[in-house]
């Protein structure tokens, strides 16, 4: 997989906005909103190309945070907060390690030294043994009136 990071453009995130999760990853589904619209434009959003065709994005920084975690101090550590997304056609095809080391590398070019930090459902075993795979370790647990979550951190 040749993955590349281009600018997030208006097309690309109401493309990304559209895309539906099967249960029970359709927890990660988001309204196609003004405001959902205007974060992905905000400059901290980035979208992953394989060729020509677009297969995901991914945020660094407040936008990564899930609200729940900032009130219970999860994120007062210093780390690079990532978050992705992957379009749903593409998921569960052994695509993930190559799509979250193309985002690694662009986060550790732009961020060199720092550790990386991302949330994820614990319901999201795929995900989590992803990252354990790729080198995240299990930081803090928190909850959200929907599911737990889980921080995991890479360090440089």
């Amino acid at each position: 997989m040749n993955i590349s990071v281009k600018e997030m453009t208006e097309e690309r995130a109401i493309v990304s906005l559209q895309w539906k999760y099967e249960p029970p990853y359709d927890f990660y589904n988001v309204n196609g909103d003004g405001a959902s619209l205007a974060e992905r434009l905000d400059g901290t959003y980035k979208a992953l190309f394989e060729g020509k065709t677009f297969i995901g994005f991914f945020c660094i920084g407040e936008g990564a945070k899930v609200p729940a975690g900032r009130r219970r101090g999860v994120y007062q550590d210093e780390a690079v907060d990532m978050g992705l997304g992957m379009d749903p056609a593409l998921t569960g095809k052994g695509k993930g390690t190559p799509f979250c080391s193309a985002v690694l590398s662009y986060i550790k070019k732009e961020y060199p030294g720092k550790p990386i930090r991302l949330s994820v459902a614990t319901f999201n075993r795929r995900a989590i043994q992803l990252y354990k795979n790729i080198g995240f370790v299990k930081k803090d647990t928190f909850y959200t009136e929907a599911c737990e979550f889980i921080t995991m951190v890479k360090v440089p």
